[in-house]
């Protein structure tokens, strides 16, 4: 039965815990399916600029994509954004909540937690509030959550509304082999750190992992003789494997140990995260000081080890000039001086 804590007036569900309701009896992960899925365009949620408002967290590699492919495309005028957090000091867990709002409402719906939002768009929901959470605050309601296909509808159903030669992230003719690599990056990459984080048997980790690495093994072979993951430019496929190698050695090596190799081990890998960290959408996107600390033990610095890496290591490293040493990947372009194919 769900609990409900009273916070301001506000009844608000205490947020589920991935490894009670999404772990099968023998110990694998599978995660909650996007429960807000329908497009956008006619008949649809309407293509409008001023409707819309984007929320997506730091530490979350799912909504970390639609920031990215938002600043690339020159969407901030037409789509407002907001940086969800959690307030950890509470005993239990009431998923996101708009801290960096004033007083902590978010002034375009009037709540304080995303949960609220997920209540009005549908009254019986009861699975976790997640993001990226694509709202409508005229009806203060969640339109879409579907982390799967939301870049693309902003690269296709919101092309009205970008900037002038805007790059082209999903190319017409690449889009089936691109929808395909997605998935497939999707079940051996991005998902596949988080099952093996989450795995409650050594079975479902052992897999989880295995899988996890011969992925990477699988993309830095594709990197050798390519730039980007489909060849001279940057697709959408790009910035989904991105936001899980900006993570990897600061977040996911520390939590999946012993950890086979890092990204920096990874000739290819290293030198293509590099090259999308120099484009400033990715960089102005990318927190890796906060990266380190986003699950709740981190935070709470429960170990002597933990003191010292969050209190001392993180906060000296420079990870901007770490990041932003030349790659040389260029050499593998015919087009060297330019990373993305403009718009039609």
């Amino acid at each position: 039965m769900a609990e409900y804590l009273e916070v301001n007036g506000r009844k608000i569900r205490v947020r589920p815990t991935e490894t009670v309701s999404e772990v099968d009896k023998y110990g694998n992960f599978h995660r909650q399916p996007n429960r807000f899925t329908e497009g956008f365009g006619e008949g649809k949620n309407p293509v409008e600029k001023d409707r819309y408002i984007l929320f997506w967290a730091k530490g979350c590699h799912w909504s970390n994509r639609a920031s990215i492919t938002r600043e690339l495309l020159g969407l901030q005028d037409a789509i407002k954004v907001e940086i969800v957090g959690s307030d950890n000091s509470r005993e239990k867990s009431l998923g996101w909540e708009f801290v960096n709002s004033p007083g902590r409402i978010n002034p375009e719906t009037g709540t304080q937690f995303l949960s609220e939002l997920y209540y009005n768009a549908d009254p019986a929901y009861e699975g976790r509030a997640t993001v990226p959470s694509f709202v409508d605050y005229k009806t203060k309601k969640v339109v879409n959550n579907d982390y799967h296909k939301l870049t693309n509808y902003l690269e296709v159903d919101f092309r009205p509304f970008h900037k002038k030669d805007a790059p082209d992230l999903y190319p017409e003719e690449l889009r089936e082999e691109i929808d395909k690599l997605n998935y497939w990056l999707f079940d051996n990459v991005n998902n596949a750190v988080y099952r093996a984080q989450f795995a409650q048997s050594l079975q479902a980790f052992s897999d989880a992992y295995e899988t996890f690495f011969a992925g990477l093994d699988t993309m830095e072979k594709r990197l050798e003789d390519k730039r980007f993951l489909f060849g001279d430019y940057v697709t959408d496929s790009d910035i989904r494997l991105y936001v899980t190698l900006a993570r990897f050695d600061v977040s996911y090596s520390r939590r999946i140990g012993p950890c086979r190799q890092r990204l920096v081990d990874y000739k290819n890998l290293w030198g293509y995260a590099r090259d999308l960290y120099q484009i400033p959408a990715f960089y102005h996107n990318t927190y890796f000081k906060d990266f380190a600390a986003t699950s709740d033990s981190a935070k709470k610095k429960e170990n002597y080890f933990d003191s010292t890496y969050y209190d001392l290591v993180i906060p000296s490293t420079d990870f901007d000039s770490i990041w932003k040493t030349p790659t040389g990947r260029e050499k593998l372009s015919k087009d060297p001086a330019n990373k993305f194919r403009l718009e039609k």
